[in-house]
């Protein structure tokens, strides 16, 4: 697992109540995750979450993922964790405005110690998030507390591919995203493993490379003003920031990082 210094949770939270986050979501929509709707719903159908009664999303941003269960999986009800209060104020007004309030629950709480009551939960979801966590080991062990005996913890997230970052290239990658380390797929299956789960699929969704291509293509093609008007037509800083899509993307190309899809049912 490569990881820097001097990021944490503080400088994810600057991001979800900044121009970062309104930017990550003017290219990638509501489903702030590669794939969006159909990488939840191949998320959903691999995990067999369908018809469940009740799930927890961790680091679940503005909902999207929850109301995704509630309206195409049949689940119940859904309770979201985040840390970052800008997050969970929208998710409320959008849950709201959409009529799902009654379904869905926000907590406001750091993800790895969520405060929520043991082994209720069917199901742990988490998409394209777990990256910003620092202590990855307490996030799936959390995940783990969660979740009933025989339920099951389904994720995707930005992982390092089968390439590897050089220590440079991951300096580079982390400080851009603002993640405090990445891990692989191996990573987690060991986690998962030896938090008593059973590892289903830990697998590469092969989407990074050219989804990357295609929230380029978008910033150059059609949204710039739109990303100018959010960062207060800087110029300078958004051609920095192409820079570092473009660094992205050939990270992605070369196999260096990847997003990771992973199920586990607990023992």
């Amino acid at each position: 697992m490569k990881t820097i210094d001097g990021i944490g949770l503080a400088d994810v939270q600057a991001v979800y109540s900044g121009a970062e986050g309104l930017l990550w979501e003017l290219v990638m929509g509501e489903q702030i995750h590669i794939g969006g709707f159909a990488s939840s719903l191949d998320l959903a159908e691999k995990a067999q979450i369908a018809g469940s009664s009740s799930g927890v999303d961790l680091c679940c941003c503005n909902g999207a993922g929850m109301r995704f269960l509630l309206r195409f999986a049949n689940v119940a009800k859904m309770t979201g964790v985040d840390a970052t209060q800008t997050v969970i104020d929208q998710g409320r007004q959008r849950c709201q405005s959409e009529g799902l309030d009654d379904r869905i629950n926000f907590v406001l709480a750091d993800a790895c110690e969520t405060t929520l009551p043991d082994a209720e939960a069917d199901f742990v979801w988490g998409e394209d998030a777990w990256c910003y966590v620092c202590d990855k080991a307490a996030l799936i062990a959390e995940a783990a507390r969660l979740v009933k005996p025989g339920g099951t913890i389904a994720f995707t997230d930005w992982v390092e591919g089968p390439a590897g970052l050089s220590n440079e290239e991951a300096e580079r990658f982390l400080t851009f995203m603002k993640f405090p380390n990445i891990q692989d797929i191996e990573g987690y299956s060991k986690l998962l493993a030896g938090n008593g789960c059973e590892v289903k699929i830990a697998a590469d969704t092969e989407r990074f490379a050219r989804y990357a291509g295609l929230y380029l293509n978008m910033l150059n093609m059609q949204l710039t003003y739109d990303a100018l008007k959010i960062i207060g037509f800087n110029m300078e800083l958004m051609g920095a920031m192409g820079v570092e899509m473009e660094f992205m993307k050939t990270l992605a190309d070369e196999g260096k990082i990847t997003q990771g899809l992973f199920v586990a049912t607990k023992a």
